[in-house]
């Protein structure tokens, strides 16, 4: 690990030992220090991890956006840059001989950098259907940055008046759990989606949900604003056939193939469908309150979840 780039990564964990060190080896190359807050994981994350060297915090999780922002206020970052990254995720070759160099070069205009993302399903890498390039921004100088205070579709927002510029390379979503695990993980996200959408038209939150949006990444600003001002507009269970037919055949979804279907049908279609369901079944339960704190508290029984 070279001493001489001012870069510091962050990771969140709970039982990745299937692809912790995947993460951690393609990283070591480009960073100074590697920083993973785990929510006490029963397998052999956190040994993984400090047998590579990294330094590994734990705390009880309750969202992404809770945990990452603790995590960018209490881990002892010395470097100029930080960067975000999820552990099954990875950096290809060509990312990491571009990191050291745009960030030894970057001025101080720049605040933060955008990098492309691949995301692979069943091992394929899903190139159609607006997958691809998703451009997301994941590293920024420190203390310029925060994170979204959202339960769903978090994303890095730089704080500073500083530019954000854009890398070449690619990072690598490439999850090699199973597809029971993958539709129990959309599961968990049609919770927390609904809790967000639940949240835009209730304000059960005294802090709300961020929507400071200056400088994350465009493409992230057009898919928000269509999200919430177009799509959801439309009819419940209708727009996520809408979305899956946009996907799937104007933007020609349908050119990756039998895995390439499953993904955005199950992603487009059935994961949209689910949050609908979601939201139709609590919204029901909520017709009779007339307090948020009982709305909360209704939506906890309901979901398990602590949202306080």
């Amino acid at each position: 690990m070279s001493n001489n780039i001012e870069l510091a990564v962050l990771i969140l964990t709970f039982n990745e030992e299937i692809h912790i060190r995947r993460c951690i080896e393609s990283l070591q190359p480009i960073s100074k220090s590697i920083f993973v807050i785990d929510s006490y994981s029963t397998d052999s994350t956190v040994e993984m991890c400090e047998s590579l060297g990294v330094k590994v915090l734990q705390r009880s999780w309750k969202n992404y956006a809770d945990q990452f922002q603790w995590g960018i206020d209490n881990c002892p970052f010395d470097t100029e840059w930080l960067m975000r990254m999820d552990a099954d995720e990875y950096v290809e070759v060509d990312l990491a001989h571009e990191i050291p160099i745009k960030l030894r070069d970057a001025t101080e205009s720049v605040a933060g950098f955008n990098i492309r993302r691949k995301y692979y399903f069943l091992g394929k890498w899903i190139k159609h259907g607006a997958v691809y390039p998703l451009h997301l921004l994941r590293i920024w100088r420190v203390n310029e940055g925060k994170i979204e205070d959202r339960w769903m579709d978090e994303h890095i927002v730089v704080t500073s008046s500083g530019s954000v510029g854009g890398l070449d390379g690619h990072i690598v979503d490439d999850n090699l759990n199973s597809t029971h695990w993958w539709t129990q993980k959309h599961n968990d996200y049609a919770d927390r989606e609904m809790i967000d959408i639940l949240n835009k038209k209730y304000k059960l939150f005294d802090n709300g949900e961020t929507n400071d949006q200056r400088h994350s990444s465009l493409q992230s600003k057009i898919k928000r604003v269509v999200k919430e001002q177009i799509y959801s507009g439309l009819p419940i269970f209708v727009r996520p056939l809408i979305y899956f037919l946009y996907r799937y055949f104007l933007r020609l979804g349908f050119l990756d193939g039998v895995r390439g279907f499953a993904f955005h049908y199950f992603q487009g279609y059935w994961y949209r469908s689910l949050v609908d369901l979601r939201v139709y079944e609590v919204e029901m339960s909520l017709k009779s309150m007339a307090t948020n704190r009982e709305r909360i508290e209704k939506i906890e029984e309901i979901t398990g979840l602590k949202l306080s």
